[in-house]
Parts: structure tokens; sequence; C-alpha cells
């Protein structure tokens, strides 16, 4: 049975990685999320090689040349990337690959790999989402509304997925994720 690449992106804040966290807990057997490349230090307890693959941005740039990501972008100043050598070494070692980024870098991912299955954690409602982001107190209000601005980005992006997870519970979210995997890969 051939090995998938699963795409998971959402908006900030939807709860995106205490879904994958769930999922995983389950289903860590038959799946790996993928590790990224990035240019940013090290926070404590970040693992090189675990956590992240942490290169210069020397070397982030030489890799982008050679057209060695599968998608790369910045943010904030700090480059991140997934090496297509890693995805596809993954996959012909037989373990199903999970790779969680944002939006633009899974339409890039898709244009390379077709195959890959794009999965969209989206909030109940957009109301509902600023309430978490606001509930989290850990931002302006100059940084909410730019969240909120993506947020719609985000969503319109969200048509060119193969699957859309409602995450109105972490249950519900991480059942619908476990089915979807399922179907693909059967």
């Amino acid at each position: 049975m051939d090995k998938k690449l699963f795409v998971i992106s959402g908006c900030s804040g939807v709860g995106k990685g205490t879904v994958l966290k769930e999922f995983m807990s389950k289903n860590s057997d038959n799946f790996m999320v993928s590790i990224s490349c990035t240019t940013r230090n090290p926070r404590p307890g970040e693992v090189d090689g675990v956590n992240y693959f942490f290169v210069t941005k020397e070397e982030f740039a030489r890799s982008v040349e050679e057209n060695k990501f599968l998608e790369h972008a910045e943010f904030a100043g700090n480059c991140y990337g997934t090496k297509k050598k890693f995805i596809k070494q993954k996959l012909e070692e037989g373990i199903n690959v999970i790779l969680e980024i944002e939006t633009q870098g899974a339409i890039q991912v898709k244009k390379q790999m077709p195959e890959a299955v794009l999965i969209f954690i989206a909030p109940p409602s957009v109301e509902e989402l600023e309430h978490r982001l606001r509930g989290r107190h850990t931002e302006d209000e100059a940084a909410i509304q730019k969240r909120m601005h993506e947020v719609q980005i985000e969503l319109e992006r969200s048509k060119q997925y193969d699957y859309v997870v409602l995450n109105d519970s972490v249950e519900h979210a991480v059942a619908e994720l476990e089915r979807i995997t399922k179907s693909c890969l059967s």
C-alpha cells in the first residue's frame, strides 16, 4: 500500500496543533509529523533534527536556489521550508507523513505533489475564532486585527483543499481526521 503525504493547515487560533497532537497520540504507529527547516534560533528545549532542522540563512537560500524545497516561506524575518528529499525518503521508508504548514505553503506542495492530501482545520465560525484569539490575551488589538485579516485569506485558500474539518470540538476534529486518512489510505 502506498504511503501518503497529508498536509494540515488552519487559521491561527483554530486549534490545529491540539487536534494534531491528539490525532498523533492515537495514530503514531502509522504517521509521523514532518520536520521543517528554519533559519530561526532554537527555543529552549528544542532539538535540531527533532523539532526543526536549524540552518543558516545562507544554507536556506542555497536550498531555495537548488530547488530542494517542497515549499518554503518567510515569517517575521525567519525562513521555513520542507525538504523534498526528507518527505520522499520517509514515504519510501513506508511512513505516512503529516506536514503542518500554512495555506500558502500547502498550495505550493499540491503543485509539486498533486497526490498530497490537503486538509484544512476550520473554526466553527469567524466570530468564535476571534473570541478564541482574544481569550489568549497574548496580542494587542492591532495584532488581532491583522490575524483576522489573514483568516479571511486562509478561508478563501481553503477552497483549494481536498477536505475541510470543522473544529467544533477536538474529539470531533480528530475523528474526522481519522476517517479521512483511513479512506485515503484504503
